[in-house]
């Protein structure tokens, strides 16, 4: 099983378990990161931590058993499930962090990255092409400047270059990722849901965060939120 899932604490951690190719993801355990994915959120997670076995997070995509685009149309239907489960994502990034790894990166909330860690977009070298939601999020995460320089020279970033340029909120290992997904967990759920449709719409109008707001403003755990605070106390949010 190349997935493994813990839970503890309202905290679901997934792990990437390929350490012969350095966590790169074929087909079957793309498909199967998909399911943990899917079960943490259905089992009532409140936050995942994604990372990888012994020292790498995910070299990318696993080139020796892939052989045509329908690979990448996969890849992008998990990443945007991925992208918009309601709950908090925290990747966290130990070693090498490289094109499938990244998309992975970029499609979770926060990312903790290590010292060590190596960042990359080698797609030039390879002469292949990642789909237009990756290239909007690696900009949008590293900035243009840098997501320039990855897609079109193939720089290998590091993890200093990860907390110059924004990519990285927090710097630390997985023990880091898992304190500061447990502290999300504790938070209001309807709040941070609503909170990733907003950050993701921009500036047009959505109906789906409109509806979202007016639920979090009629939600019990607003109630909760403001008793807790008049009595001094850490609110217990249900998400509803």
């Amino acid at each position: 099983m190349p997935i493994h899932s813990q839970f503890h604490d309202a905290v679901t951690i997934l792990t990437i378990d390929r350490t012969r190719r350095r966590n790169a993801l074929d087909e079957g355990a793309l498909e199967e990161l998909h399911e943990a994915v899917t079960g943490a959120v259905a089992e009532g997670a409140r936050a995942i931590v994604l990372t990888g076995a012994e020292g790498h997070f995910c070299a990318g995509a696993d080139l020796t058993e892939l052989e045509d685009v329908s690979f990448t149309r996969r890849l992008a239907e998990v990443l945007r499930h991925l992208a918009a489960v309601p709950v908090t994502t925290v990747a966290a990034i130990s070693g090498s962090c490289m094109g499938l790894g990244m998309q992975l990166a970029l499609a979770c909330d926060v990312r903790v990255v290590a010292e060590g860690a190596r960042f990359a977009v080698p797609v030039a070298k390879l002469g292949l092409m990642v789909d237009r939601w990756t290239i909007d999020r690696l900009i949008r995460h590293w900035g243009e400047g840098a997501a320039r320089h990855m897609a079109l020279t193939a720089a290998v970033l590091d993890a200093d270059d990860a907390h110059r340029y924004g990519f990285t909120q927090v710097r630390g290992d997985l023990d880091a990722a898992v304190e500061l997904a447990r502290r999300a967990a504790t938070l209001a759920p309807l709040t941070q849901a609503g909170s990733k449709l907003g950050l993701d719409v921009g500036t047009a109008a959505d109906p789906a965060y409109d509806e979202a707001f007016a639920r979090a403003w009629a939600s019990r755990d607003l109630a909760e939120g403001r008793q807790a605070f008049r009595e001094r106390r850490s609110p217990v949010f249900e998400g509803r």
